[in-house]
């Protein structure tokens, strides 16, 4: 129940980089299922942003960041670009 409520609460929120790049918009969220910690974050990319460039270069539409990578979630959710920058951690896939 509490996964339904941080997905809820998240779905839709616009993602920032620290250096103000729009990557895109949450679209799901992946839960570790035995310790139901939050891992990953499922990422529609912006078309002008750099996630976009790396799904459309790999034949993907989704792109997943890791949630260590999250600093801030208010009226936006704030990534640590350092964070992401040379991740293999970072993963594109179709839906």
């Amino acid at each position: 129940m509490v996964k339904y409520a941080i997905a809820k609460q998240l779905a839709g929120k616009k993602i920032i980089t620290t250096d103000g790049e729009e990557l895109g918009r949450v679209i799901d969220l992946y839960f570790d299922e035995r310790s139901g910690r939050l891992e990953q974050v499922i990422v529609e990319p912006n078309p002008d942003s750099s996630l976009a460039e790396r799904a459309k270069h790999e034949g993907a539409g989704y792109v997943t960041i890791p949630y260590s990578a999250v600093l801030d979630v208010k009226d936006v959710m704030v990534v640590d670009r350092r964070a992401l920058a040379g991740t293999e951690q970072s993963h594109v896939f179709n839906a």
